[in-house]
């Protein structure tokens, strides 16, 4: 039976682990959050409908056996847009799950800087959904603007509160609330979804498949202050996320162990 690769980190709130080196583009206020051309629209729609979904839909099904669990939670929340919190323990794959637990409707994803860095791609990014955490102060006002806009628009937000790539790590991370003050906000509701890893039948040895399972919605607590709002909604979403990733059969494909002192 093969034994899990062992990686040591030293701080489970900074450590980073996705492996790429990337000049980190500067975000700021001139960044266009939002495109008002209407051909810019209609090549969105073709790109993220027409090929963005059915792609990561093959690759999500064919190379990782994506199994996704109770979509009706998102099925009920037709009528308003949404925030999605995950756990961050794929590159690739943590940007293409919240579009197709989310399908038919269209979902944002909340990136690092990195996503719109290298040359050519910053167009692509964007029409798939990538909207990057600004570098200055002076664009939190239109990020924040940005997010309100989708979720208004009846569209699903996607953040990852551990902001850092593990990956396949099979337990779940602490995060601080800052990123729950948008549903707190916008009086939205928030679902959680949790990563975890089947080992395969076949090529026992090989990556792990993929499971996410989503919780009910949750919702902001109208009667606490928002500071305390939003730590009340980060402790129901960090308990779901440690629920589920705790369950039977969850693979350990990687190890990781705290270093020493």
């Amino acid at each position: 039976m093969r034994e899990p690769r062992t990686v040591y980190y030293s701080d489970e709130l900074n450590d980073d682990f996705a492996g790429t080196k990337i000049e980190t583009r500067q975000i700021g206020a001139d960044y266009p959050y939002v495109r008002k051309n209407p051909l810019w629209s209609v090549a969105e729609a073709i790109m993220y409908r027409g090929f963005a979904t059915p792609l990561v839909f093959l690759i999500g099904k064919l190379v990782y056996g994506l199994k996704i669990k109770n979509r009706r939670a998102l099925r009920r929340l037709r009528k308003t847009g949404l925030y999605l919190y995950g756990n961050h323990t794929q590159s690739f794959m943590d940007a293409a799950i919240p579009t197709l637990a989310a399908f038919p409707r269209k979902t944002y994803i909340v990136a690092n800087p990195d996503a719109v860095s290298i040359k050519g791609i910053v167009t692509l990014v964007q029409m798939f959904g990538g909207i990057p955490i600004p570098t200055s102060v002076k664009a939190l006002p239109v990020f924040r603007e940005t997010l309100s806009r989708r979720v208004g628009q009846r569209r699903a937000v996607a953040l990852y509160p551990e902001s850092h790539i593990w990956p396949w790590y099979t337990g779940i991370r602490p995060f601080g609330d800052a990123a729950f003050a948008y549903p707190v906000r916008d009086g939205a509701p928030c679902v959680a979804f949790t990563t975890t890893y089947r080992r395969r039948k076949i090529f026992k040895n090989g990556k792990p498949l993929l499971t996410v399972t989503l919780s009910e919605p949750f919702y902001p607590d109208p009667s606490l202050p928002r500071q305390e709002a939003r730590g009340d909604l980060r402790d129901r979403v960090h308990a779901f996320m440690c629920e589920t990733a705790s369950a039977p059969g969850n693979y350990e494909y990687i190890k990781y162990i705290k270093k020493e002192d």
